[in-house]
């Protein structure tokens, strides 16, 4: 078992490095640069900041010279835009925040989905069954955005129950984290029903009901466990996609995580930040 996940771990690496290569060249090729600005900066200034920063320098130097810091020192290099700090310490104070986002937005969709899932299964073809269902398309339909919106509207600027922004207290998390967790439930939900349908036609489940065993057992201590394995499947893509969607939500709510300087990342173009937060 060790030696096939360190085998997985390994065969990452060339990934990433191919990744690397490819982002660090084409920030470098599109037009403009972290400097652009609308005040067209004086030329001996403008100079002496890509002195600075490595960017007078061919760029296949400054590659050698980012995957070299990158390799030995662990360094991704300093931010442009944001006072000399580095993106070390902006990716250690931007990350948690990010991941708390996203495992109180799974453990939501969790909550949420696999309920209405086994609702859908159990109450095959029943308006219980459509309702359940129908929330999960709703939930797969509209984009965050959309919803984010939708949510601040109502239970902020009109019912003044939530807060609008940021990340303090529990009631500033409930907004972001439904907004978050809404897609990924509809598809735990919709997952979940397919699993215990399955399962349920079993002949294992129809043994335990042969024995005499409650509906209320069958359904929990048997069908939901086999139920559940296309869902566990879909955790470890499902949370790397909530990370990814939670960056429209972060921006969206004003929450500190790494959503909200990737987005002005790439609007600045920082070079060192964009690849960072990428890798």
């Amino acid at each position: 078992m060790i030696s096939y996940a360190a085998r997985r771990i390994a065969s990452i690496i060339p990934s990433l490095f191919v990744v690397m290569t490819v982002l660090f060249f084409v920030l470098r090729v599109v037009p403009g640069g972290p400097f652009d600005a609308d005040r067209k900066l004086p030329p001996e200034v403008e100079r002496s900041l890509r002195d600075y920063y490595d960017l007078s320098a061919p760029v296949y130097i400054q590659y050698k010279n980012w995957l070299v810091r990158l390799i030995v020192h662990q360094d991704l290099g300093p931010t442009f835009r944001y006072g000399g700090r580095s993106v070390n310490e902006i990716i250690g104070l931007t990350l948690p925040v990010s991941m708390q986002l996203g495992v109180l937005a799974m453990l939501f969709a969790l909550a949420v989905g696999i309920p209405l899932g086994v609702i859908g299964a159990i109450r095959q073809n029943t308006w219980k069954d459509a309702f359940a269902m129908g929330l999960a398309m709703i939930g797969v339909s509209i984009p965050r955005f959309v919803l984010g919106a939708a949510l601040v509207l109502v239970f902020a600027l009109r019912l003044y129950w939530l807060p609008v922004a940021r990340w303090e207290t529990w009631r500033h998390m409930i907004l972001p984290v439904v907004c978050a967790a809404a897609p990924m439930a509809a598809y735990v939900a919709r997952l979940t029903r397919g699993g215990m349908l399955e399962v349920i036609r079993s002949d294992f489940v129809r043994t335990a009901r042969a024995k005499g065993v409650s509906e209320r057992d069958v359904i929990l201590k048997h069908a939901l466990r086999g139920g559940l394995l296309p869902v566990v499947s879909f955790l470890g893509p499902g949370f790397a996609g909530l990370l990814v969607g939670s960056l429209i939500v972060e921006k969206l709510f004003n929450i500190p995580g790494m959503g909200r300087y990737f987005v002005e990342a790439a609007l600045n173009r920082d070079y060192n930040l964009i690849a960072g937060m990428s890798l």
